[in-house]
C-alpha cells in the first residue's frame, strides 16, 4: 500500500473502506476497498477527514481483488448463468433459467484447497430457478500473486466448474398397480401425487393406465404408454418384496438397462430406475411415495427432467444425508435430505 494525498488519487484503487458517520442518519462506508477513486469522490473523501489514502502500488507480479475474483468467474461461468458486478472483491453467480444445478465437486475442492481464494456453491444435483443466486467467488486478501490465480486455472483446467441444464419439457405416462384399485375396492389416491409432482415442471401426462398385478399385464401398459409417446413412465404400486408384487418384474421385461432396484434412501428405499433402449427412464415408485411429504423421488425427478442419464453410483453416495426428518414445518430443498 501506498499513502499519497487525497487530491492526487484520483484514478487510484483504494485499500480500505472509507467510513462515513452522520448522527442520527448514518453510519456506512461511502466507498469500498477496491474502488477506483472519481473526481468526484475527491469532495466525499474531504468532507469524511481523509486528507491522504492509502491506495493499491501497480505490481506486475500481483492482482487486485477484482481482476482475481474475474479469473475464478472465468473458471465456474457457463451457460445459462450471468455474473453480478465485482462488490468488495466478489462475482456471484445467478441462473437465468429454471434448471438442474451441477457442481464438479472434486475441481472445486482442488480450487478452494490453494488456500487464500473461495468459491462457494448450492449443492448440486437440485432444482433452481431464473434468477436465484448459484454461487460466490472471491481472493482473500486485496491482492494476490498472480502465479497463484495460474495454479487455480491448472486445478479447474477442462471445463467450467458449475453447469445448469435447462429442465426440458416431456411428455409423461402413469401405470397404476394394484388390484385393489384395479378393481375398485379403493380410490386411486397415488396418482393425483404424481400429477401434482410433475405440475412443478412443463408436463403433459399423455396417459393413464391401472392394472392389476399381472406382470405381462403391467409391461404391455408400459409399451403403450411408450408408444403414445411418453418421455417418461411412471409406476405406482407393487414395489415392495412381497411374492404378489410383480411391478420390478414389469419394469424389466419393458427396459434395457435397470440401474437400480433399491436405493440408501428413507423415505423411498423401494424405489426402481430403469431406461429403455431408447433411453427413456421408467421410474418404480414406492408406497410411501403417496403419503411422505418428501422422499426420493423428489431427489431423482429434477434429474430427469433435465434429462441428466443417472447411474448406480449416482444412488450409492445418497446414504449420506438420505434420511429425512419429517420436520414438521418442510424446508426441502433448503434442508440436509438428499445432501
Amino acid at each position: 500500500m501506498k499513502r499519497i494525498k487525497t487530491e492526487d488519487a484520483v484514478g487510484q484503487v483504494l485499500c480500505h473502506d472509507i467510513t462515513q458517520i452522520i448522527k442520527g442518519v448514518t453510519k456506512d462506508a461511502v466507498f469500498r476497498k477496491g474502488h477506483v477513486i472519481q473526481p468526484e469522490d475527491i469532495p466525499v473523501l474531504l468532507s469524511v477527514g481523509k486528507e491522504h489514502l492509502y491506495i493499491w502500488e501497480n505490481n506486475a507480479h500481483m492482482l487486485h481483488e477484482n481482476d482475481a475474483a474475474q479469473v475464478l468467474y472465468e473458471l465456474c461461468k457457463n451457460a445459462h448463468m450471468r455474473p453480478s458486478e465485482v462488490k468488495e472483491g466478489k462475482i456471484e453467480l445467478i441462473a437465468e433459467c429454471d434448471g438442474l444445478w451441477k457442481v464438479d465437486t472434486e475441481r472445486l475442492a482442488r480450487v478452494n484447497a490453494l488456500g487464500e481464494m473461495m468459491i462457494a456453491s448450492r449443492h448440486g444435483n437440485f432444482p433452481v430457478r431464473a434468477g436465484d443466486k448459484l454461487a460466490g467467488m472471491r481472493v482473500i486478501p486485496l491482492v494476490i500473486e498472480k502465479e497463484k490465480m495460474e495454479r487455480a486455472k491448472e486445478a479447474a483446467a477442462g471445463a467450467p466448474i458449475f453447469a445448469l441444464k435447462p429442465f426440458v419439457k416431456k411428455k409423461a405416462g402413469i401405470v397404476t398397480t394394484g388390484s385393489e384399485v384395479y378393481n375398485g375396492r379403493i380410490t386411486d389416491t397415488f396418482t393425483p401425487v404424481i400429477e401434482e409432482k410433475l405440475s412443478a415442471y412443463e408436463t403433459e401426462v399423455v396417459g393413464h393406465e391401472i392394472c392389476n398385478d399381472d406382470p405381462q399385464m403391467i409391461t404391455g401398459s408400459i409399451r403403450k404408454m411408450l408408444e403414445a409417446g411418453a418421455e417418461l413412465v411412471i409406476c405406482t404400486g407393487g414395489m415392495s418384496v412381497d411374492p404378489d408384487d410383480q411391478t420390478p418384474a414389469a419394469i424389466r421385461a419393458a427396459s434395457q438397462q435397470m440401474v437400480t432396484y433399491g436405493a440408501p434412501v428413507l423415505p423411498g428405499a423401494m424405489f426402481l430406475l430403469a431406461y429403455t433402449a431408447q433411453g427413456i427412464p421408467v421410474m418404480g415408485l414406492p408406497g410411501c411415495v403417496m403419503y411422505a411429504k418428501r422422499t426420493i423421488f423428489d431427489l431423482v425427478l429434477p434429474r430427469i427432467m433435465a434429462d441428466d442419464r443417472l447411474e448406480k453410483h449416482d444412488f450409492d453416495v445418497l446414504g449420506e444425508g438420505g434420511l429425512c426428518l419429517s420436520c414438521p414445518v418442510c424446508t426441502f430443498p433448503n434442508c440436509g435430505f438428499g445432501k
